[in-house]
């Protein structure tokens, strides 16, 4: 797939402040991608380098294959921009506030009534475009907002805060179109609704203290806590006279991925339930590279005992989010990344020493 969004290496300091910490990511053509992060993150602040409203302090980043730079136009012509604030002018008519947009994209009058008419279209506005702005509903000025980044026909979308302060339907119709344009559209959405990132987006980029802490799809991203696994299982009779938990803890003591039995009981009738501390979550793998499930109906298949039911909790994608993004998280990763590159540097190695004091200076 072409990038039609590469991110490589972004920089960004206010004074102290250390607002983005070698930041990289790719986004593909026809992806919806949520960028997310708690406030303070960052996002803003890649936004606003992607979109050519800010210079980045090191790093470099592409739009449809053009590299971004302020005042570039070849790179702002590739982007539409809904700012999280929408900067409308409230007095004018929804129709001659977009003429008035696709003028200052430097279009002749007949391009810029073929351009209003399709994002009015697009935008389900026909039916308010001779109305002010200011009279508006916030779900159908934010309709407005998201039109005037569609006037210049842009490859790339990037939504700040779409639906932010929309009433549920709202936010349900914002999804619609934003699911609609992304038949045509690269698009790059930050939100806080965590719901609406499920419902919209194939791939979730994460940010927290300025540096990408997941990249992955929201149920990735959900699997990837510890978890409790529930088994339901048939035991032979003549084995359900010795059914010890201790037994059965022990055989569970050896399996790749889980960290313990936390109960065992005999629910009568032939059957068991187990219930197990699983420190690798559902679909995932162990560090033996087998799917931790497999590993578990293994364990029971020795004994002679056959799995009837399997299930999950704890696969939450709103439990990982605030997991992975906690200040206690960050500080477990940069340990981890200062261990790794210790023990990578070879004794005497400046350069390794000189990493690993840098990352230990940043760290907070």
């Amino acid at each position: 797939m072409i990038d039609m969004i590469h991110v490589h290496g972004l920089e960004k300091h206010y004074g102290d402040l250390r607002a983005l910490r070698g930041v990289s990511f790719d986004v593909s053509r026809g992806e919806i991608v949520g960028f997310l992060g708690p406030n303070g993150a960052g996002k803003s602040t890649t936004m606003k380098i992607l979109t050519g409203f800010l210079i980045p302090d090191g790093g470099s980043c592409e739009v449809a294959g053009q590299q971004v730079l302020p005042g570039e136009p070849a790179s702002r012509r590739a982007v539409g921009y809904l700012p999280e604030s929408t900067p409308l002018y409230r007095d004018m008519r929804v129709d001659r506030y977009l003429d008035f947009v696709a003028g200052l994209h430097g279009q002749e009058r007949a391009e810029r009534k073929a351009s209003v008419g399709r994002v009015i279209d697009a935008c389900r506005l026909g039916r308010h475009a001779g109305r002010r702005i200011g009279w508006l509903s916030k779900g159908f000025r934010q309709r407005v907002g998201l039109a005037q980044a569609l006037i210049g026909d842009p490859d790339v979308l990037i939504l700040d805060e779409p639906t932010s302060g929309l009433d549920p339907r709202e936010v349900v119709r914002m999804r619609d179109l934003i699911l609609e344009l992304g038949q045509e559209k690269t698009v790059l959405l930050s939100t806080h609704i965590l719901s609406e990132v499920e419902a919209t987006c194939s791939r979730v980029i994460v940010i927290a203290g300025g540096q990408l802490v997941a990249d992955a799809t929201p149920l990735e991203i959900a699997r990837s806590r510890a978890a409790e696994m529930t088994v339901v299982l048939r035991v032979p009779d003549e084995d359900l006279a010795d059914f010890d938990a201790k037994s059965i803890g022990r055989d569970f003591a050896h399996v790749p991925g889980v960290a313990r039995l936390v109960s065992a009981v005999d629910c009568g009738g032939g059957t068991a339930r187990l219930v197990l501390d699983v420190n690798r979550a559902p679909g995932s793998v162990a560090l033996s590279g087998e799917p931790v499930a497999e590993l578990v109906a293994d364990t029971l298949a020795k004994r002679g005992w056959k799995l009837s039911e399997l299930t999950w909790q704890g696969d939450s994608f709103e439990a990982a989010f605030l997991e992975i993004t906690d200040p206690e998280h960050l500080d477990h990763r940069a340990r981890a990344h200062r261990e790794a590159t210790a023990k990578a540097a070879q004794p005497g190695d400046p350069q390794g020493k000189d990493e690993t004091e840098q990352n230990e200076g940043e760290t907070t």
